[in-house]
């Protein structure tokens, strides 16, 4: 059973947990480019980030479908806005552009994401078995019977670090961190990974597969 990996953003770029058999493996990479040359080997890889962007006014099926199953936790959903919004210069001109294709604004918090969103979108081609995940979405399809407390709280880490010790050895996992991730980052990374082994092992689900203007798959694996 080959290895699979995580990945969540942090500041000034992602944090990957390669899960094998030997147990978690952490890095930090730089971009989108470095993390697919640091998964090399991996069965699946799953981003916790939009994969594939909506060229008109229709939002993503995925973040609607993605929403929907998590009921009160939905706010954890970032709709992610056509492309040509991502792309604009700041804020205020993002809001333009999104009320003109869409007909609202964006907020701030995903203007800010957008860096992150573009740079998997620049990729020139994206590899099949790199896909689009929910870390909150799969902690609640691994511990259905857990009432989740917000991640930033202590009460909220210690439930994700239960649910996910369902699945692997969490605490031998933490043992060892890379600097610059805090520890919702890799806990959601982690998340990310329980999802790709279920795509690598067949037995996942996508919610709102669609295809981008691009050609490219847009869907969460869970």
């Amino acid at each position: 059973m080959g290895a699979v990996a995580g990945v969540d953003g942090v500041p000034g770029g992602w944090v990957v947990a390669r899960v094998g058999a030997g147990g978690v493996a952490w890095s930090v990479c730089a971009d989108a480019a470095a993390v697919l040359a640091d998964t090399v080997g991996c069965a699946a890889v799953g981003v916790d980030i939009p994969l594939g962007l909506s060229a008109g006014p229709a939002p993503r099926a995925c973040d609607v479908e993605t929403a929907r199953a998590l009921g009160r936790a939905r706010s954890s959903v970032f709709p992610a806005p056509p492309r040509a919004v991502l792309q604009a210069p700041d804020h205020a001109e993002a809001c333009a552009v999104a009320r003109e294709l869409t007909g609202r604004g964006i907020s701030l918090q995903s203007f800010h994401i957008g860096p992150k969103i573009l740079d998997w979108d620049a990729l020139p081609t994206r590899p099949a078995h790199v896909v689009e995940v929910h870390p909150e979405l799969a902690l609640r399809r691994l511990a259905p019977d857990v009432v989740f407390a917000s991640k930033k709280t202590a009460r909220g880490s210690g439930q994700r670090i239960a649910a996910l010790s369902r699945w692997l050895d969490v605490p031998a996992a933490l043992a060892d961190l890379p600097a610059g991730a805090r520890l919702d980052d890799v806990l959601d990374a982690l998340a990310a990974a329980w999802s790709a082994r279920r795509f690598a092992d067949g037995v996942h689900e996508v919610l709102g597969p669609e295809i981008d203007d691009r050609g490219r798959p847009m869907g969460v694996v869970v």
